[in-house]
């Protein structure tokens, strides 16, 4: 073979590997793409356990932490399920009017917010209430002190007491700053913000143990809180 085949022959060899590797990455991201795709409507979410021994809270009842994770927590993992089962089936039935769809993207966005913020809330709770000195330096640089953290936190909470909502301190991506939250419900999270630490303000989570006293269940909060988590997720 003379050098000039020689070279034609490498060449053509080359471009055939890696017409053969693009290929081949090509397959990968469009199976890639395709089970992505698949989970996006058809992934059930598990139950995740309390990470704390439901007896080791201090002000927070055995009785009120299980109630609040068989009943309001699972529950609404339940839901979750069955309306991603739903909008699995709709998905594929094309008769299915948009705005019925919607109704279950609607139910979806509240399920999965619930099931969301009940996770991160109870992952920050089982702690001794004490935070290091880097993070209350963390905060303080965000508020001006921690202390000032602390009472605008306590504050959004007692002003969700007898209601419904979430108090969430976060950090704004965008912002690129830590803040307090005020949320309605599940579905009112500021965009591109990362939870730190979570509060429920749902009467579900102290009503049992404190009736209307929702100070009183703030209070039991801070006492519980996980701060090694919370510096986690900061």
């Amino acid at each position: 073979m003379s050098n000039k085949s020689r070279r034609n022959f490498l060449q053509g060899s080359v471009g055939v590997s890696l017409l053969s590797a693009a290929s081949a990455s090509s397959s990968s991201l469009a199976a890639a793409e395709l089970t992505t795709a698949t989970r996006a409507f058809d992934y059930q979410h598990s139950p995740a356990a309390l990470p704390f021994d439901p007896k080791s809270l201090r002000g927070i009842s055995e009785k009120l932490i299980q109630s609040h994770w068989e009943n309001n927590y699972s529950g609404a993992v339940k839901a979750l399920n069955t309306i991603r089962a739903r909008l699995s089936q709709a998905a594929a039935d094309g008769s299915v009017p948009p705005y019925v769809y919607n109704g279950l993207k609607r139910e979806q966005l509240l399920r999965t917010g619930s099931v969301v913020l009940h996770e991160l809330y109870f992952a920050n709770l089982g702690g001794d209430g004490k935070a290091d000195s880097g993070l209350r330096s963390r905060l303080a640089t965000s508020f001006g002190s921690f202390d000032t953290w602390e009472s605008e936190f306590r504050k959004i909470g007692a002003g969700l007491g007898g209601g419904s909502g979430w108090v969430v301190l976060g950090y704004n991506q965008k912002l690129r700053l830590l803040e307090n939250y005020w949320m309605a419900d599940h579905s009112s999270a500021p965009a591109h913000t990362t939870p730190v630490l979570v509060m429920d303000m749902y009467e579900h989570a102290y009503q049992m143990d404190y009736g209307a006293a929702a100070a009183k269940y703030i209070d039991a909060f801070f006492t519980n809180i996980n701060w090694g988590i919370v510096g986690q997720r900061a």
